[in-house]
């Protein structure tokens, strides 16, 4: 009877022992790794519907400006710092593509998005939003000096104008570099050193970043600014009205929207390869281009969303000026020709 006994105890103990060790739960929470250039914003509650719904939490890792970041990505690829990555732009897009950083992802969500902000057949890196780098002018000072606001690149080498521009370097701001794209695509590559070399002949201004062109720079923002007229983004002047301290009825600022005077960027995100978790990246993914996501976009990035199920605030709608003729260039010609056109760039307007 006895020895019998003991298989029983066994059995009892082993159960007794199972019940004690710690097992892995259905329902613990994972972490989701996204990688973000530095300017990236969301609002909490919006990443809330996304942790709430898929158990997980969301963790960003912010990187430095758009360079930056996907020279980050790439020496980092063989063991990812992330699943996603977002913030490489059509000026980067292609060097992103040929160092085949990201899986591809069919996202159901590309029905709701135009064909235009499309620029990779393959997706493996998805349109998340875009915005316009244009020229941006002070109203208030345009009037009181009764000069007509410059309507074409070409009427900013006229004299009447000396002295008026701010711009950034191309090497240092990603403004600075949409606008040499945006010369390039008008004027093309045998003409646009010359026009940069009328515009410092005019008296251009150049400055390392947006932060000291917008802000020092320009009359429109302070009032104080020595130049009328900056190179920033289309969506500047619903932001003077939204952060203005009193209440405003009409942007202090406006933009110059002619042919080609503002370059159109869009951002992209991607499924990182080798991500650990590329289930979770892909319905991050998917959340992204949902409206929740894209109607959060305007007013935390101050760009637009590419959903176009997406309403805009209305801040977006009385007072910002959509460009009827962006310019633009082929991604892959930027990536085999930017650091030539930068350094070109340099050599005539800098030396």
């Amino acid at each position: 009877m006895k020895n019998k006994m003991i298989p029983l105890i066994l059995l009892i103990f082993a159960i007794l022992l199972a019940s004690c060790t710690p097992q892995p739960s259905p329902s613990e929470v994972r972490t989701l790794t996204v990688m973000t250039h530095d300017s990236f914003a969301i609002s909490e509650d919006v990443i809330a519907l996304f942790e709430d719904e898929h158990n997980v939490r969301v963790q960003f890792v912010r990187s430095g400006d758009t360079g930056t970041a996907l020279n980050q990505a790439i020496l980092t690829k063989g063991n990812p710092l992330a699943d996603v990555f977002y913030g490489v732009d059509n000026t980067f897009l292609t060097r992103a593509l040929t160092e085949d950083l990201f899986i591809p992802h069919d996202s159901p969500m590309l029905a709701q998005i135009s064909d235009v902000f499309k620029l990779d057949p393959s997706n493996r890196a998805l349109p998340v939003d875009y915005g316009d780098v244009c020229i941006n002018y002070d109203k208030a000072y345009f009037a009181a000096n009764n000069l007509p606001v410059p309507a074409s690149l070409e009427e900013l080498t006229d004299p009447q104008y000396a002295g008026l521009l701010a711009t950034q370097n191309p090497a240092t701001s990603s403004p600075g570099l949409a606008f040499l794209m945006a010369t390039i695509a008008h004027f093309g590559e045998e003409g646009y050193l010359a026009y940069w070399a009328a515009l410092k002949q005019n008296g251009l201004v150049v400055v390392s970043n947006w932060e000291t062109a917008y802000y020092t720079n320009f009359s429109g923002s302070t009032g104080q600014g020595p130049q009328p007229m900056v190179v920033s983004y289309g969506s500047s002047p619903a932001a003077e009205v939204i952060f203005a301290e009193t209440e405003l009825d009409q942007a202090p600022t406006g933009s110059i929207i002619g042919p080609d005077t503002c370059f159109r960027q869009i951002e992209f995100v991607g499924i990182l390869r080798n991500a650990a978790n590329p289930d979770l990246a892909g319905d991050f993914i998917d959340f992204m281009l949902s409206i929740p996501f894209q109607e959060d976009i305007p007013l935390q990035m101050f760009v637009f969303p590419v959903n176009q199920d997406a309403r805009l605030p209305e801040a977006f709608i009385e007072h910002v000026q959509i460009p009827p003729q962006p310019a633009s260039l082929p991604p892959e010609l930027i990536d085999a020709n930017r650091e030539a056109w930068i350094d070109a760039w340099m050599e005539t307007v800098l030396e």
